[in-house]
């Protein structure tokens, strides 16, 4: 997936519908944020551990490495790509010292400039978990390639659990985007979710779950139903799974969705007095959606029970500097505006303060990466 050029199709009207504490109006901008991190080269994900620490995922800043004529290419105008070892995990402890917790992570760099790296992070209990983006021979990198890797969060060590570049070459999406494939797939987000780990793949529109010991099945096949909607991001209410997508670009403001999956969702049987449930086919399924959202990149729930979203662009046309939000569906169904005014953002999580944190300036500007802090009223 490249942020910047994406095509998608959009379908289901259902509403969804939260159960949620009242909320009030309020905007923020980053003039009302405090930097809490800075001189990042491509922040994603975000993630506080048990003791209070936030760890950063990091893009890196690409590499060199061309596997031109060794496997095949991701299609031009996105491709091809090179690659190298320079993502990275980097943490800020209580007393607000940035530093860097692991490196050598597989990095990739496209034609228009964007880069893929460690892409987001996850806690099981006191074990960190990072889901890799940039790896895999058609990126560059064909020792190294995409997938989980579990971390040791006092040094640093890393080893993979599990090989997504090979999950996705091996249970191919139903529907694929011949002219924007990407064989390797592009993970972009991960929660744990009921001691397991849910991973979203954007190029592909598949969602998997991951066990601790690396065990790893499809949960959804989105591109079924939905088609090359660009799925980006995943929230749970420990019952439901919601699914943000990015959508196609140029964008069309309020156009995209969030996606509901229900493991109680009934399906009936053509032989009268029969019903399935999904839980009893071991599935998710899409139940509902909800539209008026414009490039999704990341979804979490607030401390107030609200469901928010990380708006890349809310500009129509193309990715726009200064045009990324937050918004947030209130209990009454109606979308706020929380904070505006951000440049590219690219993942977002609330720490044990309550406080809303933000990957800022995510792409496309190697070095000038930062994380802002907003206190939420």
């Amino acid at each position: 997936m490249n942020l910047l050029s994406r095509l998608g199709i959009v379908a289901s009207t259902t509403l969804l519908t939260l159960s949620a504490a009242p909320s009030c109006q309020a905007q923020l901008t980053p003039s009302d944020a405090k930097v809490y991190a800075s001189g990042l080269y491509g922040p994603r994900g975000l993630v506080f551990g048990p003791d209070g620490t936030l760890y950063i995922a990091e893009a890196g800043k690409g590499g060199s490495n061309s596997t031109i004529g060794a496997c095949t290419q991701v299609p031009a105008p996105v491709g091809p790509y090179t690659g190298g070892q320079t993502a990275t995990i980097s943490k800020v402890d209580s007393k607000g010292k940035l530093s860097v917790l692991a490196s050598g992570f597989a990095s990739s760099q496209n034609a228009g400039g964007d880069t893929f790296g460690v892409a987001d992070l996850a806690f099981i209990h006191h074990s960190l978990y990072a889901l890799i983006a940039g790896g895999g021979c058609s990126h560059g990198n064909p020792n190294y390639p995409n997938g989980i890797a579990e971390v040791d969060p006092k040094n640093g060590d890393w080893d993979y659990i599990t090989d997504l570049s090979l999950f996705y070459i091996e249970h191919p999406a139903a529907y694929v985007q011949p002219g924007d494939f990407e064989a390797d797939g592009v993970p972009q987000t991960m929660i744990a979710h009921n001691g397991e780990l849910f991973t979203v793949e954007a190029n592909h529109g598949q969602i998997t779950r991951t066990t601790p010991d690396g065990e790893t099945a499809l949960v959804e096949d989105l591109s079924l139903t939905q088609g090359h909607i660009v799925p980006t991001s995943i929230a749970s209410d420990n019952r439901n799974l919601y699914v943000g997508n990015l959508g196609l670009f140029p964008a069309i403001p309020t156009g995209e969705r969030i996606l509901t999956l229900s493991k109680d969702l009934v399906f009936f049987d053509s032989t009268p007095g029969l019903e399935t449930k999904a839980s009893e086919l071991g599935k998710f399924r899409v139940a509902a959606s909800r539209a008026g959202f414009t490039s999704i990149i990341s979804l979490k729930f607030g401390p107030d029970g609200l469901l928010y979203a990380l708006e890349f662009s809310a500009a129509p046309g193309y990715p726009t500097p200064g045009a990324g939000a937050v918004v947030r569906l209130s209990r009454a169904g109606t979308i706020e505006t929380v904070v505006s005014g951000l440049t590219l953002p690219t993942g977002m999580t609330f720490g044990q303060d309550k406080a809303l944190y933000v990957s800022n300036i995510g792409d496309g500007l190697s070095g000038k990466g930062e994380v802002l802090r907003f206190v939420v009223p």
